[in-house]
């Protein structure tokens, strides 16, 4: 890929996640007139079944399109990969950008957020989430750099694993505090095969957040920095 192609690409990558920031951030203006007329806090409101279908098949959308512009602004495997990354990770940060302008939210980046509800809910400090994204970034442009070098650009299976396992742990992290609160009332299998959903439901909108699991964070970070440097210092070797 040319410089200019790969100029081109990013640039219309970035156009596009930074307008699907502004969609979703004005979908959760729309959401948060309609449930939080008073301002969004914990504990969570309850939200309609059919309010929560559509929320939770909203997101899903979202990865998918992201994973499509990301495929196509790709030329392999790899390029593809960095390119929902980078789609992702541009999307996230300018979705708190854009609730900022609109509605004044978050206060800080210490404020706690609602951060994706697949399979559970997670929740974190937004600067979590940016933490993330700004990682993102780093392992997309370090791929999509490489690859307009050589043009080959491949991640191997140790890479992938420190990458897996890191973004594992992030996961673990983000879900941590909300799974806490539910094991504090329920056994493991109670929470997936429950006797009394309502009930279930009911101790879910319970849910305020407490502490953020700053040293799990960290480590899922770390492992992810770790694989990064790997790769930056494997292609650098044969750029050499």
């Amino acid at each position: 890929m040319s410089f200019q192609d790969m100029r081109r690409t990013i640039i219309w990558l970035t156009v596009f996640s930074i307008a699907m920031a502004y969609l979703e951030s004005a979908v959760v203006v729309y959401l948060r007139v309609i449930i939080y007329p008073e301002g969004f806090d914990f504990p969570l409101a309850p939200l309609r079944h059919d309010l929560a279908v559509t929320e939770i098949f909203r997101e899903a959308a979202t990865i998918i399109m992201l994973l499509g512009a990301g495929y196509l602004g790709g030329r392999n495997f790899a390029t593809r990969f960095a390119g929902f990354v980078y789609c992702f990770a541009v999307w996230d940060i300018f979705y708190y950008v854009f609730l900022k302008v609109l509605v004044g939210w978050p206060d800080s980046l210490m404020t706690w957020d609602v951060l994706f509800l697949i399979p559970v809910t997670w929740t974190g400090p937004v600067i979590s989430p940016i933490i993330v994204s700004c990682t993102m970034i780093l392992l997309a442009v370090i791929i999509i750099t490489s690859n307009r070098k050589r043009g080959d650009i491949t991640v191997s299976c140790f890479e992938w694993v420190l990458l897996i396992a890191g973004s594992f742990i992030l996961v673990v992290s983000f879900v941590w505090d909300y799974c806490s609160f539910l094991l504090r009332h329920y056994s493991f299998i109670g929470i997936i095969h429950p006797s009394d959903r309502n009930a279930l439901f009911e101790l879910a909108l319970q849910y305020v957040p407490v502490r953020f699991p700053w040293m799990l964070f960290t480590a899922g970070e770390a492992v992810i920095l770790m694989a990064i440097c790997l790769l930056f210092r494997r292609h650098s070797k044969k750029n050499a």
